[in-house]
């Protein structure tokens, strides 16, 4: 994989690593490195890099897209993906710098608490999350017994309104408006938490689809919009 380790530097300017170099380090895939960034940047852990198309020698599209990373939040998005490669990155970082004119460098207590903050915070949102889990438990012995259920039935069995649920589901990709219908995501169809009713209306004979919540779905549904109210709650407190 050594084709992908596209370190970058000019005369005067800092190194950066690619998200794909990030990738190889930390052995996950490129797409889950790129939505560890995204939300990162979103709680403005770290500012959110400059992406590039860059040929893709793999299969797939001819160009992806990357991000480069600089020193910093490299360690912060390590330590968040998998604070066990944070040496790894280390001596990688001792590699690109070895090739051009040394940065500021990062003490290792510095390394270590940028890998602890990443830590507490994730620990912090694992127990807001199981916070959840009673409400969660109790929504999935709800709609054992009730089938499928409409966007309104799961909005007021979750208690939240419909404005906020909308924002939700289109934020998360897991529906969006089709014809004036709300539509589940195909994947979220394939994982079974979704089934499509077809019909034709007797008023006008408008042919029409509709995505209900199966039961699987709403328990799903429950917990991650129970991780997205926390997320947007820390949002709105880092910009208080």
């Amino acid at each position: 994989m050594g084709s992908i380790l596209n370190p970058q530097a000019t005369a005067g300017a800092d190194v950066t690593m690619s998200s794909r170099e990030i990738a190889d380090l930390v052995e996950k895939r490129h797409d889950n490195v790129l939505r560890t960034i995204e939300s990162l940047a979103q709680r403005r852990a770290i500012a959110l890099p400059q992406s590039e198309e860059v040929p893709n020698d793999g299969p797939g599209p001819k160009t992806i897209r990357q991000y480069r990373v600089g020193k910093r939040d490299s360690y912060v998005i390590v330590a968040q993906l998998s604070p066990e490669f944070t040496a790894r990155l280390v001596d990688r970082w001792q590699e690109l710098e070895a090739r051009t004119p040394a940065p500021v460098e990062l003490s290792r207590m510095q390394i270590l608490e940028m890998a602890m903050e990443s830590e507490r915070e994730r620990e912090e949102l694992a127990a807001q999350v199981a916070a959840a889990a009673p409400a969660v438990e109790f929504v999935g012995r709800y709609v054992e017994s009730t089938g499928l259920m409409t966007f309104r039935q799961v909005a007021k069995l979750l208690k939240v309104k419909e404005p906020e649920f909308r924002q939700f589901l289109k934020e998360e990709k897991v529906m969006y408006v089709l014809g004036g219908e709300w539509t589940a995501h195909a994947q979220h169809i394939e994982a079974g938490r979704f089934q499509v009713r077809a019909g034709t209306a007797q008023a006008n004979g408008h042919a029409y689809s509709t995505s209900k919540f199966t039961p699987k779905g709403v328990q799903w549904v429950a917990g991650e919009l129970a991780k997205w109210q926390l997320a947007q709650r820390q949002k709105e407190g880092s910009h208080a």
